[in-house]
Formats: C-alpha cells, sequence, structure tokens
C-alpha cells in the first residue's frame, strides 16, 4: 500500500490520532504536511518522520481559524507542491448536559470539529481535482453515530463529519477523488486519559474484543483508506472499534 509520490496534510497531528496517522502515512511513503497548533510538538514529529526516513513539514494551524486554513493550505501547496491526501482529524470536546451548555462552548465544538472540515476540503480540493487523484478521510467517531449524554455538541459535529463525508464522496467521485470516514471507538488518548475510571470500565465491558483500542490502529485505517487498495471506495464510514458497535 505504498505512498510513494503522494502529499497529505493531516490536522491535528501534534498528538493521539493524528500524530499516528502522521507517522503511518510517511511510513507508506508520503511526504506529510503535520498541521496543528503545538508547534513545539510538531517539531518532534517531524523529527520522529525524518529520522525514520520519511518526509515531512511543520505547520502552526489553528483550525478554528477560516483565515489561518486559507493561508495553510496556500503554504503547503506552494512547499509541497500539492495536496492530495486530506485528513481531517483535528478535534475538541466541551462536554456539558444540554441544559447547562453554554453556546459558547457549542460554537467551539461545532466549528473545531465540523466547519473545520468542510473549509480544509474547500481549500485542498482544487490540488485533487487538478491531478484527477484525491483522498478525503474525515476523522469521526462511535459518538457521532450513537450519541452520548454530555456531548451533544461533540455528537452533532462528528454526525455532522459523517454526512459531509457522503456529500463530498457524491459531489467529486466523477473524478476520481474519494471521501471516506473513520469512526473510532473508545481509543487509549489524551482526550480519553481525563475520563473516569469506571466510565473506562463500563465502556471496555461494551467492546466485544476486550480491550481499548490504540491510535495505531486508527491510523491503519486511514492509511488503508489513503491508498490504491480502496480506490473503489467512498462514502463509507469505517469503524474502528472493537465491534462496540456493529451494524
Amino acid at each position: 500500500m505504498s505512498l510513494s509520490g503522494h502529499v497529505a496534510l493531516v490536522t491535528g497531528a501534534s498528538q493521539g490520532i493524528g500524530r499516528s496517522c502522521a507517522l503511518k502515512l510517511a511510513e507508506r511513503g508520503a511526504t506529510v504536511a503535520v498541521a496543528a497548533r503545538n508547534q513545539e510538538k510538531l517539531n518532534e514529529l517531524v523529527n520522529d518522520v525524518t529520522a525514520h526516513g520519511g518526509k515531512a513539514a511543520a505547520f502552526a494551524l489553528d483550525v478554528s481559524d477560516e483565515e489561518q486554513i486559507k493561508s495553510v493550505i496556500k503554504s503547503v501547496i506552494g512547499q509541497l507542491g500539492k495536496i492530495d491526501i486530506l485528513v481531517n482529524n483535528a478535534g475538541i470536546t466541551r462536554d456539558q448536559l444540554v441544559m447547562r451548555m453554554k453556546r459558547a462552548d457549542w460554537d467551539a465544538v461545532i466549528n473545531t470539529n465540523l466547519t473545520s472540515a468542510y473549509l480544509c476540503i474547500q481549500q485542498a480540493i482544487g490540488s485533487m481535482l487538478k491531478q484527477r487523484w484525491g483522498r478525503i478521510i474525515n476523522v469521526t467517531s462511535i459518538f457521532g453515530q450513537i450519541g452520548q449524554a454530555g456531548q451533544a455538541n461533540y455528537a452533532s459535529s462528528k454526525a455532522g463529519l459523517i454526512g459531509l463525508t457522503m456529500a463530498i464522496a457524491r459531489e467529486v467521485a466523477s473524478r476520481n477523488i474519494t471521501c471516506n470516514a473513520v469512526a473510532p471507538g473508545f481509543i487509549e488518548t489524551a482526550m480519553t486519559t481525563v475520563l473516569s475510571d469506571d466510565f473506562k470500565q463500563k465502556a471496555l465491558e461494551m467492546i466485544p474484543l476486550g480491550r481499548v483500542g490504540t491510535p495505531e490502529d486508527v491510523a491503519n485505517a486511514v492509511a488503508f483508506l489513503a491508498s490504491e487498495h480502496a480506490a473503489y471506495i467512498t462514502g463509507h464510514v469505517l469503524n474502528v472499534n472493537g465491534g462496540m458497535l456493529m451494524g
């Protein structure tokens, strides 16, 4: 599943799933543009990629800022020549019961998790159309499929990503561009380490494979969807959840 000759942009790449995706795509031969707010962590990631013989470049980016998205994607194309794999991974949580949820927390999650994906696709799609080849992969969540109490904003943003994935897939399929989503279940990341032990135990009991997922489990799915092996797959949501949700 070589990705040699391709340029990938991964948002939210400084840690967790995004970092693993960047490493995996680079391992497969892609030149990787890594974007996130934390420049120091991005620089460490670039060093890790190059130390293993890969190619990567770091771009500081707050995906909640439309002008930054436009500027960074223009810079990526200018520096690396193109973008033909886009991984929309950046995401945040601002959990609260809906009766207490502040509008600012709703807006922050929708803007970061959903609106940014639309904006990144909009800015990167021209490069893909020009070469008549592209892979767009949106990282959604099992909670966008089944909902989660206290996460009305997060679940809505991730469900929205699924709808966006299918709409974009229909729009660009004739140009040999696919658009798919990966829906992680319970994955061991910085975002999940803050959850209570009781919640983690209950979640584990719901996973038929009997273990929590790793960022690399998700990265393997992303790398597959970015490859030629997935050329006839589009508008699909690939569940990476250990059987937590089936069907």
